[in-house]
């Protein structure tokens, strides 16, 4: 009888590590929302092809980040050749630009489709996806990446785990953070 508890938590358990990992997303005109998966977790690679990403050994392949005074760590990125002020937000699924800064790196935001909605700490908003062709961090470049133009008033764009999953690490200890 015990072992048919413990089997079945562990089952409940697994259920919610895969769910965790996994968001909704309203598609338009669509009845129900879309589960879409996202990479395998916060820090871990992918088993998808890495051609996409190359991390230069600039600075030993390792770029830390000082914790500004809102307890935040923010990046100069630059994005498809374009220096933008990020926010490193872990818990974002993939890079979310604003207008103002995808507008600035060239794309025509109005042309690019929504995508469906996200649901965010400020409610639901829309989304327009593009794939940004190289981001990079003080020499940690990687290309092909997932992102999302927000259509909703955000003070700045989100490096998320579209960029963070295809590093080899992230760590923070204490007030810096490491990108390795």
């Amino acid at each position: 009888m015990f072992r048919q508890y413990l089997t079945l938590s562990i089952f409940f358990i697994m259920f919610a590590v895969v769910v965790g990992g996994v968001s909704r997303v309203r598609v338009p005109g669509g009845e129900e929302p879309v589960a879409v998966a996202s990479d395998e977790g916060p820090w871990s690679r992918t088993g998808k092809s890495r051609q996409g990403s190359s991390i230069p050994e600039k600075n030993g392949g390792e770029v830390q980040l000082q914790r500004d005074r809102d307890s935040h760590f923010y990046v100069d990125a630059m994005v498809n050749g374009s220096s933008i002020r990020m926010m490193v937000d872990s818990g974002a699924s993939i890079i979310a630009l604003t207008r103002r800064d995808a507008e600035a790196i060239g794309i025509d935001v109005d042309s690019l489709p929504e995508g469906g909605s996200a649901n965010t700490a400020g409610g639901v908003v829309p989304i327009r996806p593009v794939e940004l062709n190289s981001v990079g961090v003080d020499g940690l470049t990687v290309v092909s990446v997932q992102a999302a133009v927000i259509d909703a008033d955000m003070p700045t764009s989100l490096l998320g785990q579209s960029f963070l999953s295809r590093l080899q690490s992230v760590e923070v200890s204490g007030d810096t953070m490491t990108l390795r």
